[in-house]
């Protein structure tokens, strides 16, 4: 394992655990990065010894460790990658006070089976069989924390569910603008659950330009746009770009001269961080009422929160997004979702991890 000198605080030692997939912050596509990127630098500016382990080209104030002098994010998911990135900061468990661990199974099952400091394993993932089985092996060992109420009130009764700290953006970094232009804009993975189609469709019935920023680089979502989306779109009514595979840069300056960012998702996502993104740059959201949306959506205000698969109450929204202020959603993301108060919250996460005793502790109301 290589290791990068960083800054050293003395107040606690903390270890951040990143999948290996993707640079900390990511290039482009990636939210778990970002509030990784976001958590260390936080921490380490409050004073905190801490160390990341993550990718080759990642950028941090923290101490950065790398097993991988490239993101391997051509074997995205091959679980022997994940393996040799968890197992190599396991084995310095011992220089830690607390493990903070983002990756999706490896990590969590290593902290189930061996001893050493507290662990702390946030629940980046939906509630997929395979995840509730691992949550059941896992729940009495690690301190699980959800990233929105929704999300831990979506938990089996017997998955404690140990805090809620909604993810943090740098809204420094998404440029804020109160003049808009007309188009629509999906940001989203090239995959039928982010509602893609119910986009294209929304602007054709508007007849309002649509711009496609999309993450189209593995197969199945090439399949997917090439198959699905392509001929919807030539068979679309409205004027439709697609933008791939967009840097951070462009995206947000995408996000930011917007008329509306559109969510038509299709599916209950945990939190959405194109939400608070969007916010960010001073840009209205609409989406359907699924997942984390309405507790990220100050409905009436940052935008509106329609009712899941009725696309006229859809419409009618993106119609009254004028009504709406830019810098009421930019401050709605400062107040609620800045990476600051997520610094905080997971500081009093880490302060009662070492004083609660897991084994006992019961899943209550959030």
């Amino acid at each position: 394992m290589m290791v990068e000198t960083g800054p050293q605080g003395s107040a606690v030692r903390i270890l951040q655990v990143a999948p290996p997939w993707l640079s900390v912050p990511p290039a482009a596509y990636g939210g778990i990065e970002w509030v990784v990127s976001g958590l260390a630098d936080g921490l380490t500016e409050a004073g905190h010894d801490v160390t990341l382990v993550a990718s080759g080209g990642s950028r941090t104030q923290a101490r950065l460790e790398t097993v991988f002098d490239e993101p391997p994010f051509e074997q995205l998911g091959d679980a022997r990658i994940e393996t040799i990135q968890a197992l190599s900061a396991y084995l310095r468990r011992a220089d830690y006070d607390v493990i903070h661990d983002h990756t999706a199974a490896v990590g969590p099952a290593l902290a189930a089976l061996t001893d050493g400091p507290p662990v702390v394993h946030t629940l980046h993932l939906p509630w997929l069989d395979e995840q509730i089985r691992l949550a059941r092996l896992i729940a009495w060992h690690v301190r699980l924390v959800a990233i929105s109420h929704d999300q831990a009130a979506r938990a089996p009764d017997d998955i404690p569910i140990n805090a809620v700290v909604h993810n943090g953006i740098p809204a420094e970094r998404y440029p804020f603008s109160a003049e808009k232009d007309d188009y629509l804009l999906f940001v989203g993975r090239a995959n039928r659950e982010k509602g893609p189609e119910q986009a294209i469709e929304i602007a054709g019935r508007l007849q309002r330009p649509l711009i496609m920023a999309m993450k189209v680089n593995e197969r199945y979502e090439r399949e997917y746009w090439e198959e699905v989306l392509q001929p919807l779109i030539a068979a679309a009514p409205a004027a439709i770009e697609l933008v791939p595979n967009p840097g951070h840069e462009v995206k947000a300056g995408l996000m930011a001269r917007a008329a509306v960012v559109v969510l038509p998702i299709q599916w209950s996502e945990p939190f959405g961080m194109v939400m608070p993104e969007a916010n960010a740059c001073g840009t209205p959201v609409v989406a359907f009422d699924r997942g984390a949306a309405r507790e990220v959506i100050a409905d009436g205000r940052t935008g509106f929160v329609v009712p899941p698969g009725d696309l006229d109450a859809f419409c009618a929204a993106v119609d009254r997004v004028g009504e709406l202020l830019p810098r009421d959603c930019r401050n709605h993301v400062v107040e609620r979702f800045s990476v600051a108060r997520m610094v905080a919250d997971y500081e009093q996460v880490y302060e009662t991890v070492s004083t609660i005793d897991l084994r006992t502790h019961v899943k209550r109301s959030l």
